[in-house]
């Protein structure tokens, strides 16, 4: 069931259904919507409840207008949305930027969250590189050439191996682009390049953590994440063999027995 609420000042739409008294709370990333989760939330809610919201500034929410939508904010966004949902606890799984946005709902709400899952994602903060290609997709946007972006990011978030099959998700990744507002997505990219890192808060959470990775992602390779697993030696790490960064939509059944695995941890620390 989806609805439409002001969460701390923010209109936001999210969506609300499955089974079960164990919540699972769905962050997308960087230009895509609660729609991106569709099939795997279906999967997922035979067994678990899921929540999903269209993070600020992205789908059918709004953002306040900020220059920057902070990784921060939204991560407030959603704990008014889990306020008005009437979930007291929840694991968190962040999709890229959901993930930035999942480490920011553990530190400043974590009262709220009882599992946190990084999926295709990092606590790292952006390196230069990445921050100099930021500002690159923002003089594009600023420029008037959106759809150069939705003709490049969408794709490249797959196994190059899995393009084909998988061309009718990246035509809607595509669509979700060019519906994106300009000045969100500007907003967006701002927030963020300015996100600190959270290696250090990660190792003190004090509660279950899960990485997942594809070993054919094009924004995370494999020697990122292996770096990335020796600084959370704390962490639970998993591999999709044949994914690249949208793993949850190349290898969805894969996907679901992890974090199914994962859950039931999650589950025992609160027994």
């Amino acid at each position: 069931m989806e609805k439409f609420v002001m969460a701390g000042g923010t209109p936001v739409r999210y969506a609300d259904a499955g089974k079960g008294t164990q919540v699972v709370l769905l962050l997308h990333g960087y230009l895509e919507s609660i729609e991106v989760w569709d099939d795997f939330a279906g999967m997922l809610g035979r067994e678990y409840r899921v929540i999903r919201l269209d993070l600020p500034g992205h789908g059918f929410s709004d953002w306040d207008g900020r220059e920057a939508a902070d990784m921060d904010y939204m991560a407030d966004t959603a704990a008014a949305v889990l306020e008005i949902a009437g979930v007291d606890k929840c694991t968190v799984v962040g999709h890229s930027m959901g993930g930035y946005v999942a480490l920011a709902l553990a530190a400043n709400h974590p009262e709220r969250v009882e599992g946190l899952v990084l999926f295709h994602s990092s606590p790292n903060a952006d390196t230069p590189e990445k921050a100099a290609n930021r500002r690159r997709e923002i003089e594009l946007v600023e420029a008037g050439k959106k759809e150069t972006l939705s003709r490049v990011n969408p794709g490249k978030g797959f196994a190059e191996a899995n393009l084909h099959r998988c061309a009718e998700a990246i035509e809607d990744l595509a669509e979700q682009v060019m519906l994106t507002e300009d000045e969100a997505i500007v907003a967006v990219l701002k927030g963020m390049s300015q996100r600190k890192d959270r290696n250090e808060e990660m190792r003190r959470f004090g509660i279950p953590e899960l990485m997942i990775f594809g070993t054919g992602d094009n924004y995370i390779p494999v020697e990122a994440a292996e770096a990335m697993i020796l600084a959370q030696p704390q962490a639970r790490t998993a591999w999709l063999e044949r994914s690249g960064h949208m793993g949850f939509v190349e290898q969805p059944e894969e996907s679901l027995a992890i974090l199914k695995d994962f859950l039931t941890e999650v589950a025992g620390k609160g027994n």
